[in-house]
């Protein structure tokens, strides 16, 4: 028998039958079928508020990539400052719901197309290198606009215990920070309308200690790194890297520490106008959302039970272990109609494709279960369906649902 993660603070504490906004497991799946993916944006409105008491005076950016789905973008976009693109596609998207002047693009491969469709927009492009910047100058020109710029900057320093690290080493994301200061001062001739610093140094911690020392790391890097410019930042992208607990034995983020701890860092005098942003996706919709899938059939093998569902990595590559983990582990799931039962059986929880990497729950202990039952995985709301394979073997792509104010 294998552990699985802690289920969500807003599921925790239910019993029999698993309600999702108000509405049953049972509900959503007779209207949407299976698999689905349910999110309550009320559930992510909460972490907005969370995060509005703990960092007043910062703004928040959604990094749409953890969930692009354009109803849910519908839900985040009033209660964010910010939304944070990583391809023309997602500007598209980003644009039906917010002014391009709130619209940041990154990414290390930008194509002049994709160049061209953000500063025709007006959204400002963080560059990730001196050839993207000229690119981007001699587009600009050529349509004869004032492009949008900030640097982003591959920075001296790593999260501290992050999932994925992206500072302090070499990288494809972003400039090396000595050789920011020479390109700040080379737009700023060009007459681009330069627009600061983009900073993010790792994603998916639990250590509020780690994030605000990177935190004071990266304001006093920006600080630096102005001075030598010559020329003050309209803001700084802090990064994010607020993780949420996936696995047992993963503890939530204490972000009111994080905080605090940003609140009393002291302020360089050359940032003394500039405006702060924390970039957050995951933090803000993972716990939001659910993977229902349908048990097809319950088979005993070689003395193991496996319960075969009608969905699997490719709709929720994460929660088979295949998306950056590297030791298998077993995200929170239950059966939907039993929460809060005590175990019955032991049993591994496998999809409907012809892999061995198609399972989505490793001997993990659970009430009774047979044939009908829904599955419920949680922490779907990131990196669920479109950072999943959905062509592979020809399945059908999973229905998605969004909760928002009322039952939807």
């Amino acid at each position: 028998m294998k552990p699985i993660g802690p289920l969500p603070p807003e599921f925790a504490g239910q019993t029999g039958m698993l309600a999702i906004g108000g509405q049953s497991a049972d509900d959503w799946a007779a209207e949407a079928g299976t698999p689905v993916f349910v999110y309550d944006a009320r559930i992510i409105a909460a972490r907005v508020a969370r995060f509005r008491a703990a960092f007043p005076g910062v703004d928040l950016h959604y990094a749409i990539k953890a969930n692009p789905l354009p109803a849910l973008l519908d839900a985040v976009a009033p209660l964010v400052d910010g939304l944070d693109v990583a391809s023309a596609g997602e500007l598209v998207r980003a644009l039906a719901v917010k002014p391009a002047e709130t619209i940041s693009f990154a990414g290390p491969g930008k194509r002049d197309a994709e160049l061209e469709a953000a500063i025709t927009s007006g959204a400002a492009i963080n560059v990730e290198s001196e050839g993207e910047a000229a690119r981007a100058l001699a587009i600009a020109d050529r349509l004869g606009r004032t492009p949008r710029l900030a640097v982003r900057v591959n920075p001296d320093v790593e999260l501290r215990g992050s999932g994925m690290r992206m500072g302090g080493r070499p990288s494809p994301f972003g400039i090396d920070a000595h050789r920011v200061p020479t390109l700040v001062r080379t737009l700023l001739a060009a007459g681009a309308d330069w627009r600061g610093f983009h900073v993010y140094a790792g994603s998916q911690a639990l250590d509020a200690r780690a994030i605000a020392d990177t935190q004071a790391a990266t304001i006093a890097l920006a600080a630096r790194l102005s001075e030598e410019a010559g020329a003050a930042p309209p803001l700084v992208n802090l990064g994010g890297g607020f993780g949420v607990p996936y696995f047992a034995g993963d503890t939530p983020l204490d972000v009111e520490a994080v905080g605090a701890a940003l609140a009393v860092t002291s302020r360089p005098a050359v940032l003394t106008d500039t405006r702060f942003a924390i970039e957050l996706g995951r933090w803000l919709v993972a716990e939001a959302g659910i993977y229902l899938t349908r048990v097809v059939d319950v088979k005993e093998s070689g003395g193991e039970t496996f319960v075969i569902v009608d969905g699997g990595l490719n709709h929720q590559l994460a929660a088979s272990g295949n998306f950056g983990t590297v030791v298998r582990r077993n995200y929170p799931l239950a059966v939907a109609r039993a929460m809060g039962e005590p175990a019955a059986m032991t049993a591994s929880i496998v999809g409907p494709l012809c892999t061995p990497l198609d399972r989505l729950g490793d001997r993990v202990s659970l009430p009774q279960v047979r044939p009908g039952d829904l599955i419920a995985v949680f922490l779907a709301g990131a990196y669920g369906a479109t950072a999943s394979p959905s062509a592979f073997l020809g399945h059908p792509p999973a229905a998605e649902r969004v909760v928002s104010g009322g039952v939807s």
